[in-house]
């Protein structure tokens, strides 16, 4: 495997945990399109998630982040680069 520098690394396993760990509102998982994930991460991280548009944090307030299609994306990519299944 090849070498991930530590901030590297912080920025990929936070949006893979974000992505294994989403869920959706009002929806069957199996039929969602929107998904959120609790947001109990580095902040600074987060915040440069969000500076890539890889997620939205609302307010400031919000206990939880929204995943954009580019951040799904990203996350599965990671999930295929890490050999980590997804959820079926």
């Amino acid at each position: 495997m090849e070498h991930t520098e530590a901030d590297q690394a912080m920025k990929e396993l936070t949006m893979a945990l974000l992505y294994l760990s989403r869920f959706c509102e009002r929806e069957k998982f199996a039929e969602a399109k929107d998904f959120y994930a609790w947001k109990g991460y580095d902040f600074d991280v987060l915040n440069g998630l969000e500076d890539e548009d890889l997620i939205r944090q609302g307010s400031r307030r919000s206990k939880s982040v929204y995943l954009t299609e580019a951040g799904k994306e990203y996350a599965r990519a990671l999930l295929k680069k890490y050999g980590i299944d997804d959820w079926k």
